[in-house]
């Protein structure tokens, strides 16, 4: 990845697959079933508002990118609004959000193993998530971007088996009309009394759509192409979602569901099991396979972004300095590396799906609401660029703020009170190194062109977002192939 030539200027269709990118993973073989023992079939409807609020949140990030065009997202512009200690805690929120996301991984990868061996103890599930860290963390260390090109060969392996869902599904419906209207009855089973709870597990698969923040110069039109390809990526990804479970739902009775520890391939085999006792297995198989896949896969870049955002911290004299600390011969942030990985382990061990990807949400919401309130000081900081109507510049930042603080308050009275708890750690961490002077070596590391450039290509290799782009160049390889002259 060291030869990555900067590209050109970033299209309306470049940045939307950016966005695709930058949130489709293996989150949707996690959070498929979260909302069946809550809702029931509706939290369908979930999935929508979920997208909705991604969308409205992403657009304050776009704002914040015009005004503040700077590498470091969140961190960057509650610095630029408020100073260096808010900023610290956006980073730190940020760094704990996507440490403990690190740790929803194991416990996914045991869950789909589960699939296929069913009696795991919880020994032999920890020794797996064990050695599951490990191996991912060898491979952040000293082969990136051996890491990188296994990832594109992996491509069709993560995405087949989700076609072969939605296909398999929608041809079992077609053929099951009955059952599948009986497992949509009734549709709000439960009421919406734990409405909010499900929003917050469910809106853990829209995060990282931060990817708006990309620097406005590398953009065409940025003030109209960012915001479009927001709206349109999330859309796109709602669509995506939304399909995967209707069908998920249509084919898997919400009872069931609920206790599912491999929600898809479940499904893949109940789809098949009725007509073939052998493609049932194949169907499972093929699903719980490319769940494997998927997870690991995400755990792996989500491993090494997550070390990048420690190596900027540090690069700020937030951070201890072995958070910058690079391997002489691999380049990566290897002991950021190992310390993430260690404790997500940890984590992955003592902690539950539901309590993990909830704690994560609350800190990626206390981010997501600093940086909807930094719209306003930025504004009188800097140049207001024509972005959005003024009464849209208004409204977003506020709705911003608004569904922020909603996602933090349907958060468990635990689950706030160990987000707050970890928020404090951070306290002593910062009065301890903020005196610090920045290291000018690993800040221009980070946001050197060329590191940019990287990021953006690894956005692009992500299974969805690839498709996208292998299907626009077939597209114009076509339209550039001259015609036959007739004889």
């Amino acid at each position: 990845m060291a030869d990555v030539k900067p590209p050109k200027k970033l299209s309306l269709f470049d940045v939307t697959n950016l966005v695709i990118g930058a949130i489709i993973g293996a989150d949707i073989y996690v959070a498929s079933s979260f909302g069946a023992g809550y809702l029931g079939p509706f939290s369908l409807v979930v999935w929508v508002v979920a997208g909705l609020i991604a969308i409205i949140i992403a657009l304050c990030f776009a704002q914040c990118a015009m005004l503040l065009p700077k590498v470091g997202g969140p961190y960057a512009y509650a610095k630029g609004a408020w100073g260096p200690f808010a900023g610290f805690i956006v980073g730190w929120s940020l760094w704990l959000a996507e440490w403990i996301s690190l740790a929803v991984f194991p416990l996914a990868f045991t869950r789909y193993l589960m699939f296929f061996f069913p009696s795991m103890d919880f020994v032999t599930q920890s020794v797996i998530k064990g050695f599951f860290v490990a191996f991912l963390a060898v491979t952040n260390i000293v082969g990136v971007r051996a890491a990188g090109r296994v990832n594109d060969v992996l491509t069709l392996a993560k995405l087949a088996p989700l076609v072969f869902f939605v296909i398999a599904g929608l041809g079992w419906i077609i053929l099951n009309p009955a059952m599948t209207a009986a497992n949509f009855t009734p549709f709000e089973p439960y009421g919406f009394a734990s409405f909010g709870t499900a929003v917050v597990l469910i809106f853990w698969a829209y995060a990282g759509f931060e990817i708006s923040t990309i620097p406005a110069e590398d953009v065409e039109q940025p003030s109209k192409t960012i915001p479009k390809a927001v709206t349109f990526g999330i859309l796109i990804v709602t669509i995506f979602y939304l399909t995967t479970n209707v069908i998920l739902f249509g084919v898997r009775n919400y009872t069931i569901l609920a206790n599912d520890t491999a929600p898809l391939a479940a499904a893949s085999n109940a789809i098949l099991g009725s007509s073939n006792i052998t493609l049932a297995l194949f169907g499972g198989l093929l699903v719980g396979v490319g769940a494997l896949i998927s997870v690991a896969g995400s755990d792996e870049s989500g491993m090494i972004g997550t070390a990048r955002l420690g190596y900027a911290l540090a690069a700020d004299g937030l951070f201890p300095k072995v958070f910058a600390k690079i391997h002489r011969r691999f380049k990566t942030p290897y002991i950021s590396v190992i310390i993430q990985s260690v404790t997500a382990l940890a984590a992955a061990i003592v902690g539950n799906l539901s309590l993990l990807v909830s704690v994560s949400v609350f800190f990626l919401a206390i981010a997501y609401l600093a940086t909807s309130a930094s719209v306003f000081p930025l504004r009188k900081k800097y140049p207001a660029p024509n972005f959005v109507s003024r009464k849209s510049k208004m409204a977003l930042p506020v709705l911003g703020i608004i569904f922020s603080a909603y996602l933090i308050t349907q958060c468990t009275p635990t689950q706030i009170a160990i987000g707050v708890l970890l928020l404090l750690v951070g306290v002593p961490i910062y009065v301890k190194y903020s005196p610090k002077k920045e290291i000018a070596e690993a800040k221009q590391a980070l946001i050197s062109p060329q590191n940019i450039f990287r990021r953006i290509y690894h956005q692009q290799q992500v299974f969805l977002a690839h498709v996208f782009y292998d299907i626009r160049e077939a597209y114009g390889r076509a339209m550039r192939k001259p015609k036959k002259k007739q004889s």
